[in-house]
């Protein structure tokens, strides 16, 4: 996959909706380590998906850093006469970098995801989609979002991580996604929960992976993010990158 020369491994953090953790100041706290994180190790990239009521906070906390914002969401709907639905166009307007869409805690139809998508793109907003099986992986590439991160969802927030449980889900996900479009980042989630969950994960071809409760409801998310982070690194580096 000849792009992946140009790329950083990616530690995607979704905090969900976790009371207190991924609120108020804890979220400020989460957003401050991921930072520190980041300027101590410059090769790796870091998106932060905050609720929607602390997105603001959290992007005035990252600005002139180089960490990414994403919206945990976002509805296939115009502006206009739509209580309640977010459009792309507020969270553009906002100042997010990009959007996760589909995840199992929020699922859209494909109709849906493929519209967003194409807003996006032309909102200039980036896109990573979540995907229960390998298999929707790979018809969601087709639609071309920036990434895709396959996510088992029965091993979603159990600290089993689908690294160990179930690696045959990375390996089958990253060869069908990669055959149908290689420019799509592929990585993965659901139980991740240590620095060598994360190191498997990209040793077995992924990019990078998308995390929650180990970071967010972690008594010290600096420490975590820093294992992961480092981990990140060294199996992108042995994986992916040629030798010179």
């Amino acid at each position: 996959m000849f792009f992946l020369e140009a790329l950083k491994p990616i530690l995607a953090i979704n905090f969900k909706a976790y009371y207190p953790h991924s609120f108020g100041a804890y979220a400020l706290s989460i957003t401050r380590a991921a930072i520190k994180v980041k300027e101590e190790l410059r090769d790796i990239e870091v998106i932060l998906a905050p609720p929607f009521t602390e997105l603001y906070r959290v992007l005035r906390e990252v600005e002139g850093r180089e960490v990414k914002v994403f919206a945990q969401h976002a509805d296939p709907f115009e502006p206009g006469a739509v209580t309640g639905y977010i459009p792309l166009e507020g969270l553009k307007d906002l100042g997010v970098n990009g959007v996760i869409l589909n995840h199992s805690e929020h699922k859209l139809k494909l109709s849906e995801i493929f519209y967003l998508i194409r807003k996006a793109r032309t909102l200039g907003l980036e896109v990573l989609v979540c995907a229960d099986e390998p298999e929707i992986g790979a018809s969601v590439a087709v639609l071309e979002p920036d990434m895709i991160a396959v996510e088992p969802p029965e091993l979603i927030g159990t600290g089993i991580s689908v690294s160990k449980a179930k690696p045959e889900v990375i390996t089958r996900s990253v060869s069908l996604i990669t055959r149908v479009n290689q420019r799509v980042k592929v990585l993965t989630g659901a139980g991740i929960s240590t620095g060598e969950d994360v190191y498997v994960a990209i040793k077995l071809g992924t990019v990078g992976i998308l995390v929650a409760s180990a970071i967010v409801k972690a008594k010290e998310p600096y420490s975590v993010i820093r294992e992961m982070a480092i981990n990140a690194i060294k199996a992108f580096e042995e994986t992916h990158k040629k030798p010179y």
